[in-house]
């Protein structure tokens, strides 16, 4: 529930990045208040009511919206611009999804630290947001031989 409060507490933020989790878990949640309101409030006072309520629901959550998805796009360093694609009927909107689906830079790119990793960069824990994995911090090398050092691997539990 906090993905769906955090996108509702940044009102009208256009600046900085928005991680996957954060946008679709605020995808999935609008869509179904939307369709809840439309059914409880359509069976209880009428079809059209209820897609009146649904509606106004909708204006009311189109600016956090419109912010998360701009976030979204520069979490894969792509401008805000890009949301545009929106008025290209079935080719905008698959484009804008594809872009939507991608997976966040690994770090910080023009909009700012990765929101899922903002440590990259500063010297701490890093993970590969894809895998999971431990990453190193920096490449190491064997000083005697030049080749690269294998990552440190995880303390013992």
């Amino acid at each position: 529930m906090h993905w769906y409060t955090d996108v509702i507490k940044k009102y009208a933020v256009f600046n900085g990045r928005a991680a996957r989790p954060e946008f679709w878990w605020f995808v999935l949640f609008n869509l179904i208040i939307a369709l809840v309101l439309n059914v409880v409030v359509g069976i209880i006072a009428g079809r059209s009511t209820g897609q009146v309520v649904s509606d106004l629901y909708s204006l009311a959550v189109f600016l956090p919206s419109l912010g998360v998805s701009i976030r979204r796009l520069h979490d894969t360093n792509r401008t805000g611009w890009w949301y545009l694609l929106i008025f290209i009927p079935v080719i905008g909107w698959i484009v804008l999804i594809v872009f939507l689906a991608m997976a966040s830079d690994p770090g910080p790119n023009n909009y700012g630290p990765n929101p899922q990793n903002p440590d990259v960069g500063a010297g701490g824990m890093q993970f590969d947001p894809q895998t999971g994995e431990r990453l190193s911090p920096t490449p190491r090398f064997d000083p005697q031989t030049g080749q690269p050092l294998a990552p440190p691997s995880d303390p013992p539990a």
